[in-house]
Parts: structure tokens; C-alpha cells; sequence
């Protein structure tokens, strides 16, 4: 079942329940991987380019709370973590610490980078293999840790 087809299923759950939190979150995710088909001329997308959204979505959501936090905007912190917390459900299991670091690994080695003028090449070459599954900040983190 493909992430649309989620989305569809579950906001017609969140109608039944009557749940218009959720409802409105999955309503503005709809938008957005619509928005994107529109954008790139297509009547629908693939289950990469629907990643990539949601992807996208998540990352948006995560950078305006850290701004709300900073802010002190309690009241729309919690709006946000509600909103990550749905938008999660339809991302990718997440990799966990050690695989991530062992894929690092694997594509220092690949890329044959022995320092961090060579992060460019070993982050261009992690980030299509760890889409959705990991957060790019983290994969920096990584491979800053191994160059270094």
C-alpha cells in the first residue's frame, strides 16, 4: 500500500472518528504530494517521490518547533509534536544508531574518503541509500565523527 493510499484510508477513519486534528494534518499532506505531482507534471507520484514529501513535511515541522521552542510558543509547540507525531506514522522505520554508522562506514570506504575535504562525495553518496530513514543532520554528525 503506498503512502497515498494510507493517507486516504486513514482520513477516512479520522472522518468516521471525528478527529480533526489528525484529519487536518493528513488533508495538508494530501496537498502537498498533490501539489508536487502538479509541480512536476505527473497524475501521480512514486513511492520515492511520496518519501520525499513526507520527508520534506517532517523537516518543516521539525524546524518550526525548534523556532517555537526558542520562542517560547508553548501553545504551538504542542500543535507541532502532534502533527510529527501523525506524520510519522507513514514514515520508514528509522535506522538506528549502529546501522547507521555501519553505512557510513561502508561508504567512506566506497568513496575512498580519508578526510572531511571528501565529506561532500561520502554525504552525496549516504543520503540516497538512508532516505526517510534517517535525519540528514545526524548522517552529518556521523561522517564529520568518522573523518575526522
Amino acid at each position: 500500500m503506498t503512502i497515498t493510499e494510507r493517507l486516504t484510508e486513514d482520513m477516512k477513519t479520522a472522518m468516521k472518528a471525528r478527529d480533526k486534528q489528525t484529519l487536518s494534518v493528513i488533508r495538508m499532506v494530501r496537498a502537498s504530494m498533490q501539489n508536487e505531482a502538479i509541480k512536476l507534471g505527473k497524475g501521480e507520484l512514486t513511492d520515492e517521490e511520496e518519501l520525499t514529501v513526507l520527508t520534506r513535511e517532517v523537516k518543516q515541522r521539525k524546524d518550526s518547533l525548534h523556532e517555537f521552542e526558542e520562542a517560547g510558543r508553548d501553545d504551538l509547540v504542542e500543535g507541532l509534536h502532534y502533527e510529527l507525531e501523525v506524520l510519522q506514522r507513514y514514515m520508514p522505520e528509522q535506522l538506528s544508531e549502529e546501522e547507521l554508522e555501519q553505512i557510513v562506514q561502508e561508504t567512506i570506504q566506497e568513496v575512498g574518503a580519508s578526510n572531511k575535504s571528501d565529506m561532500g562525495k561520502v554525504m552525496s553518496a549516504v543520503m540516497p541509500k538512508v532516505k526517510g530513514k534517517a535525519d540528514g543532520s545526524q548522517v552529518n554528525k556521523l561522517v564529520l565523527k568518522q573523518l575526522s
